[in-house]
């Protein structure tokens, strides 16, 4: 909306920075994580008023990690990312730019999937919410919607079907058809919003990786927008791409701000309200630059939680069948519990006080998700 302000630069000079796709990026981002500093302790309150507190399922694994003391913290925090993500976009994003809004709904059409599947989960008073069918089926749904509408778009239409693949200069596969577009892009979508939302289970965890990941797709979205920068890096140039930088950098600043409230001990959780918007809005943008596979890198933390939650259940089953006896690779799945388990028995043989193993393990996760974040950079280089 302030975009529009550059529209009278004419008549007073200074009004043209609101044109620089830099300064709306920034200025996205420091709006978004001033919401969400005014409006978290207020929303945290209104959680607690309503009592919609986190549903910890009773086991023998939750109780190795000692999370029963999260119970009834309050949830649904998400909605803190969406509406300050939102409103900071209508604010510095061009309205008239079709990939924001492809985006826009979709973040938003995947908190909806989230907040059904919290909701279910405070009304049964368990940890389970929706089925996985039903979440795939809407998933789906999704990708059919939002096929059509990048279809519909000039600027992403002309790529829509490529697929590029990290350190090649031109598609691996010039035309995928329909039916393999949209299976990849359901590959993409769904396996990208559910591997944040299996990332989410430590303070301060999916949020903080994704922060690392947000950044870096505001690079690339900036480059696939610039025709003289992807021309020289030799990425696909997608008209009207910028204007997905601004919108990261609205999405960074909000993920900033709702890490002030979600970082250990957090006052606050995502649930998949939050951790499947976050998901299906940064596939979306990967699929509209078609920077899809780069994924792979620069979110390598979100890939190896999901991995590791499909290597634990498919190894138990195999060994299930072959010697009637389960067995694990990991002591504990998604893979931050697992490391999770050993920093506090070591903690424990050390003599030290074994609370601060989860952020230990946190941390630690940040730090390789800003390294892959750098890595992903570089493939644009790299070809």
């Amino acid at each position: 909306m302030l975009y529009y302000l550059s529209l009278l630069s004419d008549h007073f000079t200074p009004l043209n920075v609101f044109r620089y796709v830099t300064v709306r990026a920034f200025m996205g981002a420091g709006t978004a994580f001033f919401l969400s500093l005014l409006l978290g302790r207020w929303m945290i309150g209104r959680l607690r008023a309503f009592k919609i507190g986190q549903m910890v399922r009773q086991d023998k694994e939750m109780e190795a990690i000692g999370h029963g003391g999260k119970a009834g913290t309050p949830t649904m925090g998400g909605v803190l990312i969406l509406f300050t993500t939102a409103l900071s976009s209508i604010l510095w994003c061009d309205s008239g730019n079709p990939q924001v809004w492809i985006v826009v709904a979709t973040m938003l059409f995947m908190g909806g999937i989230g907040f059904a599947d919290d909701w279910l989960k405070l009304k049964q008073k368990n940890s389970k919410g929706l089925k996985e069918w039903q979440k795939l089926a809407l998933q789906g749904l999704w990708v059919v919607v939002a096929f059509v509408a990048i279809e519909m778009v000039p600027g992403t239409r002309l790529h829509a079907r490529e697929l590029m693949v990290p350190f090649f200069k031109a598609p691996v596969i010039a035309d995928l058809t329909v039916p393999g577009a949209l299976v990849f892009m359901f590959l993409v979508l769904v396996g990208t919003t559910n591997a944040v939302n299996l990332t989410d289970g430590l303070d301060g965890l999916a949020a903080g990786c994704m922060n690392s990941v947000s950044g870096a797709y505001l690079v690339m979205a900036y480059v696939a927008g610039n025709v003289i920068f992807a021309n020289y890096l030799q990425v696909p140039s997608i008209s009207g791409a910028h204007e997905l930088a601004v919108f990261c950098g609205c999405l960074l600043g909000a993920g900033l701000g709702f890490l002030w409230w979600n970082a250990y001990p957090a006052k606050v959780f995502m649930g998949d309200t939050g951790s499947l918007a976050l998901g299906g809005t940064i596939a979306m943008i990967a699929i509209l630059i078609k920077q899809e596979l780069t994924l792979l890198i620069v979110g390598f933390v979100f890939a190896g939680e999901a991995s590791s939650v499909l290597i634990q259940r498919y190894w138990f089953k195999f060994t299930r069948l072959r010697t009637g006896e389960g067995r694990r690779v990991f002591r504990m799945a998604p893979i931050h519990h697992h490391f999770e388990i050993i920093s506090k028995e070591r903690a424990k043989a050390d003599g030290r006080s074994p609370d601060s193993a989860e952020n230990a393990v946190v941390i630690r996760f940040w730090i390789v998700s800003i390294v892959c974040a750098l890595l992903g950079l570089a493939t644009l280089k790299l070809r």
